[in-house]
């Protein structure tokens, strides 16, 4: 009994495969895929390089006044000068830039834009945190 009904559900599964929609046998388009540098990415990462530019900068002078670096990833590459801060600069602007292309390679597009608008208003705050303590 078992065998007889795996025959039927398999003959099943095998007519089901050549239904067509429309009786026409081609293939629908593939859905384009939407460019990653799209204006508004244009504009957030921009802004995002800008930011970081700001933060190198005041992250500098307020190491400079004696302040600590807070955050512990980039203590070690902030306390090498600036040599060390563009490296870590440059690590993290890449990463953001990146987790916001993994998403868009994945489809993820509404997750994309609000990522990369998060990443530039956390970078906004650090800028004015540390505008904030030189004062």
């Amino acid at each position: 009994m078992k065998y007889l009904l795996s025959i039927i559900w398999l003959g099943v599964a095998l007519q089901a495969q050549s239904f067509t929609a429309n009786g026409s046998s081609t293939l629908p388009d593939a859905p384009s895929q939407q460019r990653f540098w799209t204006v508004e990415n244009k504009v957030n990462v921009s802004i995002l390089a800008g930011l970081i530019a700001a933060d190198a900068i005041t992250t500098q002078r307020a190491l400079n006044q004696g302040f600590r670096e807070g955050d512990p990833l980039m203590r070690p590459f902030v306390t090498r000068g600036a040599p060390g801060e563009a490296a870590g600069s440059a690590i993290g602007f890449g990463a953001g830039v990146g987790i916001g292309y993994l998403l868009h390679r994945t489809h993820h597009y509404k997750a994309e834009r609000i990522t990369m608008r998060m990443i530039v208003a956390g970078e906004g705050a650090c800028v004015a945190s540390n505008i904030i303590a030189i004062r």
